[in-house]
């Protein structure tokens, strides 16, 4: 008997699967990460668009802008993230199998395309345009996919297996915690950047961010070392479990699909 077909209707059921899972987690954590936008893109106590903490955060988006003032820019994410991360974990699989399992360190919201064309009209498609703060997007991807995988795959072999499937459930969910946490930590400047370099300008008509490493390097040298870890709490609230659960997901549903597929 043959096995192709069967590992056919795996792939394509996994991949389904993955993103319908990415697409429940965008659209629960997405007000942390306009939260965590806001407070990277505010640049002192005198910004207007200064919050005094977390709680304060939620409570003026709240207050000024409604409910729906947590969810925009969903869309994007929406189009991006559930895409990506189907296609992030299958491939991660398949790598795995190419280098023989050797482990590797480390919502619609209509105004989306009004923006996008105000940007292309005005700003053009390149890296001062629609594709602004690539470099800082690609750092910040690259660097927490490296440590988020790097970091979970080899921990988790070295933890031994808890016969126990509540422990077991526990100890998968624990790596993935401090997986996510750790990425977040690791690559949160990189998210400073490409915030800076994407949102409103200082001055203007003035564009003062520009590349990604000289956004970072300005942004120690005018705000200190802690500028480039801003939004990071609710980065780690979000990632944190949101990258336990994601792992979580892929684990179960690829043991789930071998079993019966």
């Amino acid at each position: 008997r043959t096995l192709q077909p069967r590992a056919g209707i795996c792939r394509e059921n996994f991949l389904r699967l993955l993103q319908k899972q990415s697409l429940v987690e965008i659209c629960l954590m997405h007000p942390l990460d306009v939260v965590k936008t806001r407070f990277q893109i505010q640049r002192c106590a005198t910004d207007p668009n200064s919050y005094k903490s977390l709680v304060d955060s939620f409570r003026m988006i709240f207050q000024m802008e409604g409910l729906f003032g947590f969810y925009k820019g969903i869309l994007p994410p929406i189009l991006a993230e559930t895409p990506k991360r189907a296609v992030k974990f299958f491939t991660f699989e398949q790598y795995k199998k190419l280098l023989g399992y050797v482990s590797l360190s480390p919502a619609l919201q209509p105004s989306t395309v009004g923006y996008a064309r105000q940007i292309i009209k005005k700003e053009g498609w390149g890296l001062q345009g629609l594709n602004k703060g690539l470099t800082a997007t690609l750092g910040r991807h690259g660097v927490f996919n490296m440590v988020y995988f790097g970091f979970y795959y080899n921990v988790k072999n070295m933890i031994p297996v808890n016969k126990d499937p509540i422990l077991e459930f526990l100890r998968k969910f624990g790596i993935g915690l401090l997986s996510g946490t750790i990425a977040s930590v690791i690559n949160i400047p990189f998210d400073v950047a490409k915030s800076r370099i994407q949102g409103p300008q200082p001055v203007p008509g003035e564009i003062k961010y520009r590349t990604c490493f000289k956004t970072m390097a300005t942004v120690y040298q005018e705000e200190g070392i802690l500028a480039l870890y801003k939004g990071l709490l609710p980065k780690i609230m979000r990632l944190g479990p949101g990258g336990a659960v994601m792992l979580l997901v892929y684990e179960y549903t690829y043991s789930w699909l071998q079993e019966n597929w």
